[in-house]
């Protein structure tokens, strides 16, 4: 497992992990104009900064497309009120965004380049990368 840290979280005990569905499985699919979608993000953006009133500072996301992409962006943007929260991108392996679309990719890697950690989980697809994955969210250090 190899890692990039820009800014060490605070304190990695209260961690709070995301995974979920993929556009394929939410109604909306993958129309993030559609009114169902923008209501899901508003909730979760509401709910994450609960969590941050509550005194969690470090987020994980898998960042698979989907609930995790949405997650991730919704971090991001409370970082701007909340500055002592961290993001952390858990990348299953190096080839997970290789089949996405270029606008898709492009909005991974600006998601990684804004984390404050990155941990690459393996290098190489396997099955078992994406267990060791929700071991790492589940588990944290």
């Amino acid at each position: 497992m190899d890692r990039i840290i820009r800014r060490k979280p605070a304190d990695w005990r209260h961690s709070v992990a995301f995974t979920g569905h993929r556009p394929q499985k939410l109604p909306f699919g993958f129309d993030e104009t559609d009114p169902r979608c923008v209501d899901f993000k508003r909730r979760l953006c509401n709910s994450i900064e609960m969590m941050i009133l509550e005194g969690y500072t470090h987020f994980i996301s898998g960042g698979a497309l989907g609930m995790d992409m949405y997650a991730a962006e919704a971090v991001l943007t409370l970082r701007e009120q909340y500055p002592e929260i961290t993001l952390e991108i858990a990348i299953p392996h190096d080839g997970q965004t290789a089949k996405w679309p270029q606008s898709l990719r492009d909005r991974a890697e600006r998601i990684r380049e804004e984390a404050d950690v990155i941990t690459w989980i393996a290098h190489e697809y396997t099955t078992v990368s994406y267990t060791h994955l929700r071991a790492h969210e589940t588990l944290r250090h």
